[in-house]
C-alpha cells in the first residue's frame, strides 16, 4: 500500500482497508461530525477534494446526547443533507431516526470520519495547516491539511450558574430521560424549550417539579404546542413555578430561591440547570479567529464563510456566536455548499 492514497485508490479499495490506512494528509479537515460538519465534508468531496472529519465524540455527538425520547420540532426534509431523502412515517422525526439517517448518509458518501479524536491545536498557514488531535487513550494524531472547516457546534459547553453547590453530583446541565427522577423533588432552571420539555416530561413520569425562571413568563421561543401545556400544569399547581426569580444556593438536600417575596428554601433531590449552551470561544481564538465584542460572532466573509484567518472556515451554529437560536440544522446545513463553492475556486484536487 502506498504512503499516500489518491482519490482513485480510495474508490477502488475495500472499505476495511481504507479505514486501516492511517492517512494523515488531506485537502480539507472538518472539525466536528454533526449534521453541518457532515454536509461540509460531502460538498467538499463533491468538488473533488479529499476530506477527513474529526470529532471528539461520536458521529452526530450532540444529537446523541439529546433527550432519549426527543422529537424534532421540524419536519424531516429540513434535516436532509447531501440530497439524501430522510424518510419517516412521522410528521416530526425522532432522535433515534435522525441518528440512523446521519449514519446512513455517512456510509453512502464513504466519509472518512475519525471519531473520538479531540482536536487540540490548529497551527500553520493557508495551504499547510498542522492539526494535532488526541484519542481516548491520550495518544496524539497529527494531520496536515490545506484547508480547515470548523463546525464544532455548542452543545458540549453548558452555561453555568456560578452558584455555590453547582458542582454537586445532583446538578446537571443536561436532561436525558425521566425515570431516574421518579418520586423525587426536581428543580428545573430555565424558561425556554429544553426546560419546558423537561419539566413536563418529569411531571408526567412521577417527579415533583419546580420551575424557576428569571423572567416574568416563559420565553416566547417555547413552541406553541408546549407552552400552553406547561402553563396549564402551573395553573393547576401540578408544577410549581417561580417567575422573576433566581436560585441563590444549592445544598445537598435543599435549594434557596430568591423570589419577589423574598428567599424561599425548598427540599430538593435534583437540579437541572437548563439555561443554554455556548460555542467554544477559546478554541476559536486559539486559531487566531477574531470574535465580535458583544455576540462573539467569528469574523468571516458572509458568502464564503472564510474567517479572518485565511484558509480556516466556520460553519453551523458557531457562525452566530452567542445567538445560538439563529442557526439550526435547517439553515446550517447549507453552509457546506457555500464553503465548497469557495474551495472549488481556490483549490485544485491534488493527484
Amino acid at each position: 500500500m502506498p504512503d499516500f492514497l489518491t482519490a482513485e485508490d480510495v474508490e477502488t479499495l475495500p472499505k476495511a482497508k481504507v479505514r486501516a490506512h492511517p492517512e494523515m494528509r488531506t485537502d480539507v479537515v472538518v472539525i466536528g461530525a454533526g449534521p453541518t460538519g457532515l454536509a461540509c465534508a460531502i460538498e467538499a468531496q463533491k468538488v473533488g477534494l479529499r476530506v477527513i472529519v474529526l470529532d471528539k465524540g461520536c458521529l452526530a455527538n450532540s444529537l446523541f446526547h439529546y433527550p432519549a425520547n426527543m422529537l424534532f420540532f421540524t419536519t424531516p426534509e429540513l434535516l436532509e443533507i447531501g440530497e439524501i431523502p430522510f424518510t419517516t412515517a412521522n410528521q416530526k422525526p425522532t432522535r433515534e431516526e435522525a441518528l440512523e439517517y446521519y449514519r446512513k448518509v455517512a456510509e453512502h458518501y464513504h466519509l472518512d470520519i475519525r471519531q473520538y479524536e479531540w482536536v487540540k491545536t490548529v497551527m500553520g498557514e493557508d495551504g499547510k495547516f498542522s492539526i494535532t488531535a488526541t484519542d481516548r487513550a491520550g495518544r496524539p494524531h497529527d494531520y496536515i491539511t490545506r484547508k480547515v472547516i470548523v463546525s464544532t457546534g455548542y452543545y458540549d459547553l453548558a452555561n453555568e450558574l456560578g452558584l455555590p453547590g453547582e458542582d454537586l453530583p445532583k446538578v446537571s446541565h443536561y436532561y436525558g430521560e425521566p425515570h431516574p427522577y421518579y418520586d423525587s423533588d426536581v428543580l428545573v432552571i430555565g424558561g425556554k424549550n429544553s426546560a419546558a420539555i423537561a419539566a413536563l416530561d418529569l411531571w408526567r413520569h412521577g417527579a415533583r417539579v419546580t420551575l424557576v425562571h428569571r423572567e416574568s413568563q416563559l420565553h416566547h421561543h417555547v413552541k406553541y404546542w408546549i407552552k400552553p401545556d406547561l402553563e396549564n400544569r402551573i395553573k393547576n399547581n401540578e408544577i410549581v413555578a417561580y417567575f422573576n426569580s433566581a436560585v441563590q444556593e444549592i445544598g445537598v438536600d435543599h435549594v434557596v430561591i430568591n423570589t419577589p417575596r423574598g428567599p424561599v428554601r425548598l427540599k430538593n433531590d435534583f437540579v437541572l440547570a437548563l439555561i443554554g449552551y455556548h460555542p467554544d470561544y477559546d478554541f476559536l481564538r486559539s486559531m487566531g479567529i477574531e470574535l465580535s465584542a458583544e455576540q462573539h460572532r467569528p469574523v468571516c466573509d458572509p458568502v464564503s464563510l472564510e474567517s479572518n484567518v485565511p484558509g480556516i472556515y466556520v460553519a453551523g451554529v458557531i457562525v452566530a456566536g452567542s445567538r445560538t437560536n439563529e442557526i439550526f440544522i435547517e439553515n446550517g446545513r447549507f453552509h457546506g455548499k457555500q464553503i465548497a463553492d469557495d474551495l472549488k475556486r481556490k483549490l485544485r484536487p491534488q493527484s
